[in-house]
């Protein structure tokens, strides 16, 4: 007979019974479930080129994390110093002028261009002192750039409006924020430059002598990332570039805000921060510019780079243009 307190136990150990069966299932849940692990920050440097700063808009109102991705910007000071810390490895990415992402793809042929971040069309400038009054007037005179890259390009073509070479004048090494003193100091007679250099070389008395409006589709910058990170994260770099846009759209859309963003982060009078001069890209201008049909398509305006690096000594073969440029990150998630 079977006394009370044995159905007690026996009511208790099927209850113990059944407690472990559920931890065992909870616990061989758990072990099995793939585990998250959170994906570092992209790394991506960048500068005070007014094309860069959707970057800013992006980061202060959560664009990024918004699409799902983190990016830790890095501010940059000097394009030389920047491309060294690129090839080895600081930086999973960046913007940069079309013609020194050409010259960088010679030490680093497993990067590609993602996309157009926006076109010059008045932004970039060649200020002068007030002696120079026109193109012509550079002849034997020095005149600064960032040789080696778009910059010298820019000024190359500046040049020919005026039938001169870069063999009629003395061709100085200076980067952009290094123009308005050297003007000021007599070491140039002219500069390439940008704002917010720009205003600083006219309150020095410099003047604007030529400008991108002179040369259209010749200035163009992109983002261009890794090769592993486009193949290991591809996830992320579409979210980047749909942020980035995202930031571009509501700045244009919401000009004295965005101004009022990106002059507080980096702390620069309000008045130098301006789309003036300058085209921010959107997703359907991009896809016609990585059309290869198309005749404005960066593939040609990339083979004009190409060349002149070639001509110049900077490099010393012609990359594969269409391997250097990955448009699928433009189209929307499948």
């Amino acid at each position: 007979m079977i006394t009370k307190y044995q159905i007690f136990y026996l009511k208790l150990l099927r209850y113990v019974s059944i407690f472990f069966i559920i931890a065992c299932l909870l616990f061989a849940c758990h072990a099995w479930a793939p585990t998250e692990f959170k994906r570092p920050p992209l790394k991506i440097p960048f500068g005070y080129f007014v094309g860069e700063y959707p970057s800013i808009i992006a980061q202060e109102k959560g664009f990024f994390k918004a699409q799902g991705v983190d990016v830790e910007i890095i501010r940059k000071q000097y394009i030389q110093l920047e491309q060294g810390n690129f090839s080895a490895g600081k930086y999973d990415g960046g913007m940069s002028s079309l013609g020194s992402f050409i010259i960088l793809s010679a030490t680093n042929p497993d990067i590609q261009g993602v996309m157009v971040v926006d076109e010059s069309i008045g932004a970039d400038v060649v200020v002068a002192q007030s002696q120079i009054k026109t193109v012509a007037d550079l002849k034997g005179k020095k005149l600064g750039a960032n040789l080696g890259g778009f910059s010298e390009v820019f000024v190359t073509e500046m040049l020919k409006t005026a039938n001169l070479t870069s063999d009629d004048v003395n061709l100085v090494k200076l980067e952009a924020s290094e123009v308005p003193q050297r003007l000021k100091n007599n070491a140039i007679h002219a500069g390439h430059t940008w704002e917010p250099h720009l205003s600083e070389a006219m309150k020095l008395g410099g003047h604007i002598l030529f400008t991108s409006k002179q040369t259209p589709g010749l200035i163009l910058d992109i983002i261009a990332f890794r090769g592993e990170i486009i193949r290991d994260r591809p996830e992320d770099v579409r979210a980047f570039v749909q942020a980035w846009q995202q930031a571009a759209a509501y700045w244009k859309a919401n000009v004295q805000e965005g101004n009022a963003i990106i002059s507080k982060v980096l702390k620069l009078p309000s008045n130098t921060v301006s789309l003036e001069g300058i085209n921010l890209t959107d997703l359907g201008e991009n896809q016609k510019l990585f059309q290869s049909s198309n005749p404005n398509s960066i593939y040609k305006t990339a083979k004009i780079y190409a060349d002149f690096f070639i001509r110049s000594g900077n490099m010393t073969r012609i990359p594969e243009l269409k391997s250097l440029f990955n448009s699928s990150f433009l189209n929307p998630p499948s």
